[in-house]
């Protein structure tokens, strides 16, 4: 089944471009040049991924990310005109997979989908699994248990939940923000010193080398993910 994807953008040549090159690799396209008929479209549309321009009339696209990932974990690439860092950090922050600067190029564009996509059907083939192997860690997910070259390594309850978060989804970037979210849940009245603990914690039980981590890595500026494999 061919991919569906939504581009949102509000200049009617990328919008044109973008279409006719994915189109050209098989994928179903559908658009929408507002914020207001994205969120609308993806609300009741079953996409696959979407290209979501951040400058947008009627709602801005970091609003439309942040509406989607209230209820979807659908892969958005943001695409921004602007080149400041904190938009970047911004667009992740707000539950986006990947950006992309204006001018892009459209190999880069192609290459980014298929990123996502590969990881995306990673995450799905890990989340049937119930023993995960990654070099020489072995995590199970029924019994909640790590092994490293054999031996068994203990973890708190909070430790193994941000594991499996991350082995379960390679090269997914979470900041600190949205792990408070997601392992401690909203209502959680704790800092971001609270994920850094842990992860230093984490690394010091998992990793051969805490000063040089293999699984665990920090996107400096952006948040922790788990080495791609």
């Amino acid at each position: 089944m061919n991919e569906h994807i939504l581009i949102v953008d509000d200049e009617p040549l990328i919008i044109k471009g973008l279409k006719f090159s994915l189109e050209k690799d098989g994928y179903v396209i559908d658009v929408a040049v507002d914020g207001e008929e994205a969120y609308s479209k993806a609300s009741t549309n079953n996409y696959d991924l979407m290209l979501l321009d951040v400058m947008l009339p009627k709602m801005s696209g970091i609003e439309v990310c942040q509406k989607i990932r209230e209820t979807s974990d659908m892969p958005i690439i943001m695409i921004t005109a602007k080149g400041e860092d904190m938009d970047k950090i911004l667009g992740l922050e707000y539950g986006a997979d990947d950006y992309m600067t204006k001018p892009f190029n459209i190999l880069e564009v192609k290459a980014r989908i298929k990123s996502i996509f590969r990881r995306s059907n990673i995450k799905m083939n890990n989340s049937t699994k119930q023993i995960i192997k990654v070099d020489n860690m072995e995590v199970n997910l029924a019994s909640r248990s790590v092994l490293i070259d054999g031996n068994e390594v203990k973890l708190t309850a909070k430790e193994f939940d941000l594991l499996q978060l991350f082995i379960t989804n390679p090269g997914t970037i979470y900041s600190r923000e949205r792990l408070l979210e997601i392992i401690w849940k909203y209502d959680y009245l704790g800092d971001y010193r609270t994920v850094d603990v842990h992860i230093r914690r984490m690394r010091e039980k998992l990793e051969a080398n805490p000063a040089k981590p293999n699984f665990i890595l920090t996107k400096w500026g952006v948040g922790y993910y788990f080495k791609n494999y």
